[in-house]
């Protein structure tokens, strides 16, 4: 066999040494000319090395600065019940990681802001349960500003992101078996809340558009329905929005039925014109939660909770009982991005960025059903029902690619045969390569 190039050498044995952890994460790499020295190539071969170990994943580059080890950590340690398939992966299309150019700077800038500040030592100090009201009103303000949601601060709540929003709702409100309706695709996170908490869920099937609100409200008359967990805006993970009227008829079944609304507007902010939110519609039964996590940073783990004014100092005590409160320098470098606008600016970017990535899916797979919406970061990729969805991950995963299957979102005993991929972790620049290697697997498998 003939020898490996330089770079391909060089690319090995550095990935190994990532791999294993002899290069820890932070470690700064050796500069382009000190690595070309050292394995005896051209400076522009050494540049080829750290391109590739970027695509990999196992680096990243920053100007002026160097380059150095990533700091997420390659193998994952999700079960059989996550979305994620167990991998070491490079190209991750199993999760949405925000990841716009000059987010370290973004963080840098932050920590220099705050520690010019002049209550800095306030940030040493532990937040009242739900988090300071200035920085729930600025939430609020937020909110009012960018989604038309007219919010109270006293009913909103500070949160370590929207799962956790979702697990303080469930353990306040709710009780052991009781029953709630959720959509037979839905996200995994409630799935995996509701089994942990010991609620009954019982699906809606899903219509082109949205969920078959006649089979809702069929549930409703047959079953004592406590609460109704939905995604009106940017369905996770069909991509749906439901219209006006829409959201009209499930608030006149929720009122109706005397159900709690449990909206998750996590991906909400990526319709331009999306109609009012549950919250808006109904704010006497819903609770609505989103985060940071899907539009500024998904490492952040901050998120809101606004709850209906009945059921606000239950929330508070669950707050309270469970986490306290959010950690201070977490909280003030979230509401600051609020208040200067750099939430907005950055939602904006990834709007653009959205439409652009499901452009090259519908390239890619131009021929292929898809269920997917412009807007979304995520598509649903129905698979030919000669090929076992597992055996695809698995191969998928050996190619560097991390998928979620359909089992890991469906709520009926039976799982669809399809792929969701989420599309913005992979950098813009190579997500058509690997989508395309995506393809060519499906193409190529036997069945």
């Amino acid at each position: 066999m003939p020898s490996p190039s330089p770079v391909s050498a060089a690319v090995a044995a550095l990935a190994a040494d990532i791999r294993s952890g002899k290069l820890p994460p932070g470690s700064l790499l050796p500069t382009h000319r000190q690595l070309a020295a050292r394995h005896g190539m051209a400076l522009a071969s050494a540049s080829k090395v750290y391109a590739q170990l970027q695509a990999m994943g196992l680096v990243v580059g920053e100007i002026g600065r160097g380059t150095f080890v990533r700091d997420r950590a390659q193998q994952r340690e999700w079960d059989s019940g996550d979305e994620a398939r167990l991998s070491s992966a490079a190209a991750d299309l199993s999760f949405n990681h925000p990841s716009p150019p000059g987010q370290a700077e973004l963080l840098r800038a932050m920590l220099r802001e705050l520690a010019a500040s002049g209550d800095l030592a306030t940030l040493m100090h532990q937040q009242p349960p739900g988090g300071r009201m200035r920085e729930r009103q600025t939430v609020a303000d937020f909110l009012a500003g960018t989604r038309g949601m007219e919010v109270t601060a006293d009913h909103l709540f500070l949160v370590n992101g929207a799962q956790q929003g979702l697990d303080i709702a469930v353990r306040a409100l709710l009780k052991r078996h009781d029953t709630v309706a959720v959509d037979a695709l839905s996200y995994p996170g409630f799935r995996m809340l509701a089994e942990l908490q010991e609620l009954r869920l019982e699906p809606v099937p899903a219509l082109a558009d949205g969920p078959d609100l006649n089979a809702l409200e069929s549930l409703c008359r047959k079953h004592h329905i406590r609460a109704i967990y939905t995604m009106p805006t940017l369905h996770n993970p069909l991509g749906w929005i439901l219209d006006l009227e829409q959201r009209q008829r499930l608030v006149e079944t929720a009122r109706r039925y005397d159900c709690l609304l449990i909206e998750d507007a996590s991906y909400a902010y990526l319709p331009e014109d999306a109609p009012p939110a549950l919250a808006t519609l109904a704010p006497e039964r819903t609770v609505h939660v989103s985060s940071l996590s899907k539009s500024l940073a998904s490492g952040l783990r901050f998120g809101y909770l606004l709850a209906p004014a009945y059921c606000a100092a239950r929330i508070k005590a669950a707050i309270r009982a469970s986490y306290w409160s959010l950690p201070s320098l977490i909280t003030a470098m979230a509401s600051r991005w609020m208040a200067d606008g750099t939430v907005v600016r950055q939602e904006a970017v990834l709007r653009r960025e959205a439409r652009a990535r499901q452009a090259i899916a519908r390239r890619v797979f131009a021929g292929m059903e898809m269920v997917a919406n412009p807007a979304s970061l995520f598509i649903w990729l129905p698979l030919p029902e000669e090929l076992r969805m597992d055996r695809i991950a698995t191969a998928l995963a050996e190619r560097d690619i991390a998928v979620s299957k359909a089992e890991a979102y469906a709520t009926t005993r039976h799982a669809p045969h399809a792929l969701r991929l989420g599309l913005s972790s992979v950098p813009l620049e190579q997500l058509e390569g690997v989508l395309l290697r995506l393809r060519e697997t499906l193409e190529r498998f036997p069945p």
